[in-house]
């Protein structure tokens, strides 16, 4: 899982760039802040990844990922074509961030000496 979430910090940190980019060029707050989020997150998947022998810190770096998706994407949508990816997308996936970061700190709260 520590590949799949790497690569997924590649492919966030990508698209990430190019939602920044495009968003302030064209002034879409939406696509500005969804590329933001990407950014953010792409930098915590690297350092996930890196938890190989944790497990609940790799299904932190999941869930956040999923909720990623799901936040970003539907304010990429929102920005590009007006329309949401399905309706509660956003909310959903900002809930799937929280979940992840509290699982995040759940596995360095075990794993502390």
């Amino acid at each position: 899982m520590s590949r799949l979430l790497l690569a997924l910090a590649g492919l966030f940190g990508a698209l990430g760039v190019a939602a920044s980019a495009v968003g302030s060029h064209a002034a879409q707050t939406n696509l500005a802040t969804a590329g933001t989020f990407l950014l953010i997150h792409a930098a915590a998947l690297v350092a996930l990844s890196r938890w190989r022998d944790n497990r609940l810190a790799l299904l932190g770096g999941l869930v956040l990922a999923v909720g990623v998706v799901l936040f970003a994407g539907d304010l990429a949508m929102r920005a590009r074509a007006g329309l949401p990816l399905f309706p509660f997308a956003a909310p959903a996936g900002g809930i799937g961030m929280i979940l992840g970061w509290l699982l995040v700190a759940t596995a360095a709260i075990r794993r502390a000496p």
